[in-house]
């Protein structure tokens, strides 16, 4: 593997190239009309997974002009900031998981957003709701505490690109952005998710000058077919291209960032539409102010943090530990399904012991997880395959169990069933809006990277002339401030994720690589197609293609239209579980996830899988493809 620091100006003179199948070059010059979707490539020689074409376009470029999965990966993720930017950018923060092929080792950066420094523990509490009777007061409506200020924490984007390509990448964040500059110049053509998500947003958006300038033109989401152009951030692109990171968390930028959340630029003028029925109250967009300042945004720093690990059949499956939920959460859900023959069983019968795992997990989570740097997390207690196995105890394969369900006890004598604590409940903040994306290369080097703004549109409030949305993230935090809570509101901690990149090796060499977005969904779309691809026998496109449902410890089961018209359903209800339509009554899309995915074959073939439909699909592309 090339480790020497080199530029690629390969890379500008056959950036023109276009999409032929599987076989993809960067269209970062091309006619963005040219570029299409293709859900599963097989091949040799490098491969990625995206939601969009143009992002996998640009990691396939770079591996293919001698670049690594990191260097990929870098260039995936800031095409996606322009092609998805309701969903990631250089306003949000994510979880870097890197397979290092040449030591066999599993590493990560934990690019989390981090709560401002003088940030109070009452931030989201209403002062007006504070009375003898409720002496700590109520939560300002989610809705509100979204659009505004004090949503935003400090992103940690643009610092994890850094941190990535000095550990692992042969290119430099000037080079790794080059394509991403020339797709933000040269424009993007709207599809149907992206004007539904703009339109889903129209209101909000409207709400905030530079917002509405950028992203409703002439006062409508771009018209689809259109080619959107992000000119603004383009320069700012070229901003960290010339002085790196640097010039994020500090000088004019970072100034201009942190005045941005003290001061919303919310346009006097605006006024709510009247509501939509059932709506019967107009939107509130008050815009609360917030705390981010420029001393924030200096002092950010990822972590270099040890991957969770567990084994599941013989494979070594690792993920994102704390301040992530998706390592832990995972991996315990994957020890207590570990004794049980699901391959054996009937559909009804091994989904109904994942949706049952799924919730024993989560109620762990929601008792234990929070940032390690403030909270305690028994992180190797929760992986431990005994507690699993104590866990396991709690299913009936007959009754699903009344939720939500208790949470476990790790400091017991792990591997006895033991007497149930009181039920664990937890309220989930956390909304569907993230991105995933997984590269390989021809070396061996595997990279599974989720990143995040947070909402579709994060805090719905653009950095006035640079092209980025800020994020909501300190929403991911519980609005009460309850002592006892692992993910309570502190200044300068990270509020708890589900965001679950996960690889997995057998006998030490790659294996399966996935992740998606999803909120708390992510967890239990990975560890379900996990499910379809190591227990119930499916390829890895049919794994992310089937249709999906989530229990997180909560009295209904989350599931997709194509789930509960499929003929297990009876079978299910009549074990007890109560299934509702996915769909947060946020957005029009009620899916769950949209996942990413390579596998790995014999003699070094990759296949990348991507979403066939979810999302409007998503983009697989190989170096080299598969005669």
């Amino acid at each position: 593997m090339p480790t020497s620091r080199r530029r690629f100006a390969a890379i500008t003179a056959v950036l023109a190239l276009s999409v032929t199948g599987g076989a993809v070059t960067s269209p970062a010059l091309a006619d963005p009309r040219e570029i299409v979707k293709v859900p599963t490539a097989t091949g040799y020689g490098g491969a990625v997974s995206t939601v969009d074409p143009e992002a996998s376009a640009a990691a396939i470029e770079v591996l293919r002009n001698g670049g690594n999965a990191a260097d990929a990966a870098v260039a995936a993720a800031a095409t996606l900031g322009v092609t998805e930017p309701y969903s990631a950018g250089i306003g949000g923060g994510g979880y870097f998981v890197f397979y290092d092929a040449r030591t066999g080792d599993v590493e990560t950066i934990d690019g989390r957003e981090t709560a401002p420094a003088t940030m109070p523990t009452t931030a989201f509490i209403d002062p007006a709701t504070v009375t003898p009777a409720n002496p700590a007061g109520s939560p300002y409506p989610f809705a509100q505490l979204v659009s505004s200020g004090v949503s935003v924490g400090v992103p940690g984007t643009p610092a994890t690109w850094e941190r990535a390509l000095e550990r692992w990448g042969t290119l430099d964040l000037a080079e790794a952005l080059e394509p991403a500059i020339k797709v933000a110049n040269r424009g993007f053509v709207v599809d149907e998710t992206f004007r539904q998500q703009t339109l889903d947003n129209k209101v909000r958006f409207s709400a905030f000058t530079p917002t509405r300038d950028l992203f409703l033109p002439g006062g409508d989401a771009p018209a689809v077919g259109s080619i959107f152009h992000n000119n603004d951030l383009a320069k700012t692109y070229r901003l960290l291209a010339k002085e790196g990171k640097d010039a994020f968390y500090g000088g004019p930028l970072a100034a201009e960032i942190a005045a941005t959340v003290q001061a919303p630029p919310k346009d006097p003028t605006w006024m709510a539409p009247d509501p939509v029925p059932p709506a019967t109250t107009p939107v509130s967009i008050p815009a609360f102010p917030g705390y981010l300042t420029t001393a924030d945004l200096a002092s950010y720093r990822t972590i270099d943090r040890e991957p969770t690990h567990v084994n599941y059949r013989g494979y070594d499956v690792y993920g994102m530990a704390p301040s992530s939920s998706g390592g832990t959460t995972v991996g315990e859900a994957l020890n207590i399904l570990e004794p049980f023959d699901l391959a054996g069983m009937s559909d009804a019968g091994a989904l109904h012991y994942y949706l049952e795992a799924s919730a024993l997990a989560f109620a762990d989570r929601a008792k234990y997880l929070g940032d390690p740097a403030f909270v305690n997390v028994p992180t190797e207690d929760l992986t431990d395959p005994l507690f699993g196995k104590e866990r396991a105890c709690e299913i009936d394969p007959n009754v699903a169990a009344t939720k939500p369900v208790a949470a476990g006890d790790v400091t017991s004598n792990m591997g006895a069933c033991p007497i149930p604590l009181a039920p664990t409940d937890e309220t989930d903040t956390e909304n569907i809006s993230t991105t995933n994306l997984t590269v390989a290369d021809r070396w061996g080097n595997v990279v599974e990277y989720t990143l995040t703004i947070e909402q579709t549109g994060g805090s719905g409030i653009v950095v006035p002339g640079r092209g980025f949305l800020l994020n909501n993230e300190l929403t991911d935090f519980s609005a009460a401030y309850v002592p006892t809570d692992p993910n309570r509101l502190e200044p300068g901690k990270r509020p708890r994720s589900s965001m679950s990149p996960t690889i997995i090796l057998d006998e030490g060499k790659p294996f399966l690589a996935l992740g998606s977005p999803g909120g708390s969904t992510i967890i239990t779309t990975v560890l379900q197609t996990i499910l379809n691809r190591v227990d119930l026998g499916m390829t890895v496109s049919e794994a992310l293609a089937a249709p999906r449902a989530s229990q997180r410890n909560t009295a209904n089961v989350s599931a997709e239209q194509e789930f509960i018209d499929a003929p297990y359903l009876d079978d299910l209800e009549a074990l007890g579980h109560v299934f509702t339509k996915a769909g947060d009554g946020l957005t029009s899309l009620p899916e769950i996830g949209a996942a990413t995915a390579i596998e790995f074959g014999p003699q070094g073939q990759m296949t990348a899988a991507a979403e066939p439909v979810r999302r409007g699909g998503g983009s697989a592309m190989v170096v080299t493809p598969a005669k």
